[in-house]
């Protein structure tokens, strides 16, 4: 663990600003559980009253998940994107599907301008572990190498605010590839043309590759409109 112990005159905000950093920079991912309130009370160098109240507070703004009889749970990196969250939990998949195509059309044409060698490596390595869990017919696997690929794509962008909020809205966005691969059944949708397109550095191929991509996806999943 790589908390620090509090030095400030706010205890409380101090453990919060700690607490929100561990989530920012990935030592808490999302969905872990963090650890119990005696660890963190001697880890911070604080008491167990303070660390409760850090805790509330950060559940409150959305970042954590009190669950009762188990422990806390990260469920956001930001208190932006734990609203975020919170909305598209209740939003229709084909809400989520024309988001997304938005997030990943714009990312796609900032990567083919700005990816680098390392980039590009990450992006076919992806792209490999995607076709592989395909073959393997590992649809639970294969949903997790779908994201892994499109997230590829979006930290190739090197804008940290586009990624931040991808990797937030990443949590919904297994649902959705699931549920429109539920959908499609059989039936993939070739990514290698959005690889090959940020590889050449195409811009405009990389966003129309991704829109014809997330169109696709729509197509197979919007309901026939009302009669």
């Amino acid at each position: 663990m790589t908390l620090r112990t509090a030095r400030r005159s706010s205890l409380v905000e101090q453990v919060i600003d700690q607490l929100r950093d561990e989530i920012a920079t990935g030592v808490w991912v999302i969905g872990a559980k963090i650890p119990p309130e005696p660890v963190l009370s001697e880890s911070l160098g604080v008491g167990r009253n303070t660390v409760r109240e850090a805790v509330r507070a950060l559940t409150h703004a959305g970042l954590l998940e009190c669950r009762q009889g188990d422990g806390t749970y990260v469920r956001a990196t930001s208190e932006l994107s734990g609203a975020v969250r919170r909305r598209l939990e209740t939003a229709e998949l084909i809400e989520i599907l024309e988001v997304r195509r938005g997030l990943e059309v714009e990312a796609a044409r900032l990567a083919a301008a700005r990816r680098t060698g390392a980039d590009i490596a990450a992006i076919n390595d992806a792209l490999a572990r995607r076709a592989a869990q395909w073959e393997a017919g590992d649809h639970a696997a294969f949903v997790e190498a779908d994201l892994a690929f499109h997230m590829a794509v979006v930290e190739a962008t090197h804008n940290k605010v586009l990624t931040d909020l991808y990797r937030d809205f990443s949590a919904v966005l297994r649902v959705s590839i699931g549920a429109a691969g539920n959908l499609l059944q059989h039936v993939d949708i070739p990514h290698e043309p959005i690889a090959d397109a940020i590889k050449a550095g195409d811009a405009a191929a990389a966003a129309l590759a991704t829109h014809s991509c997330l169109d696709e996806i729509l197509r197979s999943t919007e309901r026939p409109a009302p009669a």
